[in-house]
């Protein structure tokens, strides 16, 4: 066999995986834990929580928790990651508790007691869902008391969500640029980037928003690359600031991060909301 013979073939499988990795892309993307998987004790985290059922506007039936907090400065409405659900998000939520926050988790479809199968549009419909509820329903949330937490995918809902509704701030941990950054990382020897279908193009939307931003990262994060994050905090309008999360990869930032990694996202809560009440 000649080396052209030989180099057609090599590129004719790579061809071929990346035609297969197009085809399962939603499976590559999103890794939902339905019920009863999770850890769905609350009280084992001494966390209490209300359960609450609410709709997207296609009329998938979603599920989330919320968390009060006696005399709270401000309300987190929390947009996870791709992978579990909001039970996998217990111990993270327990050591937020000294900040003193209301906090709103709530799974998109496909996760946890959610019904339906995740997709880009849908994901994003679930969030829009979740802000209009928190806004509807809980009249103890001020808009200039509202912060926007997305980790990982969930801070492209997140983004997608400061894009089109008031808050009072934006908080971006783990945070990729688009989907088709992210596939040059993860596959860099196949061109799949311009064949996906989904975009999550934080990057494009971001130099947009003028709401105060906190963008937190590790400095060790093995998934999405620091430089991702830092392309993205680029790219982003001011008001902004960004925390390197020394030693921390993707899923252990708050852990990792300890004290410092708390302090820093109180501070940027608090001295946002000082700015909010200023004339």
């Amino acid at each position: 066999m000649s080396v052209l013979q030989t180099a057609g073939g090599i590129l004719a499988l790579l061809l071929l995986y990346a035609v297969f990795l197009v085809a399962c892309e939603d499976k590559i993307i999103y890794h939902p834990h339905k019920y009863p998987q999770g850890i769905w004790n609350p009280s084992s985290f001494n966390v209490k929580v209300e359960d609450v059922f609410f709709q997207a506007k296609d009329g998938t039936k979603l599920h989330g928790w919320y968390i009060p907090s006696a005399n709270a400065q401000a309300t987190l409405l929390w947009f996870h990651g791709n992978a579990g659900n909001l039970t996998h998000r217990l111990e993270n939520i327990q050591q937020l508790q000294p900040l003193a926050l209301n906090i709103f988790i709530f799974d998109y479809r496909g996760y946890g007691k959610s019904e339906g199968k995740p997709s880009e549009a849908g994901i994003y419909q679930d969030s829009q869902a979740a802000y209009d509820y928190l806004i509807r329903e809980k009249n103890v949330v001020p808009l200039e008391n509202l912060f926007l937490f997305g980790r990982s995918l969930g801070g492209i809902c997140a983004v997608e969500v400061a894009s089109s509704n008031p808050a009072a701030g934006l908080i971006l941990e783990s945070v990729f640029t688009s989907a088709r950054d992210m596939a040059g990382q993860v596959f860099p020897l196949l061109p799949i980037g311009w064949a996906i279908r989904s975009k999550f193009s934080a990057v494009e939307k971001v130099p947009y928003l003028k709401l105060p931003k906190l963008f937190l990262h590790g400095t060790k994060d093995e998934i999405v690359p620091y430089k991702l994050g830092r392309k993205l905090y680029s790219a982003a309008a001011e008001p902004k600031e960004f925390y390197d999360i020394e030693g921390a990869g993707h899923n252990d930032t708050y852990s990792v991060g300890g004290r410092e990694y708390f302090s820093a996202l109180n501070r940027f809560i608090t001295d946002t909301l000082k700015m909010e009440k200023q004339p």
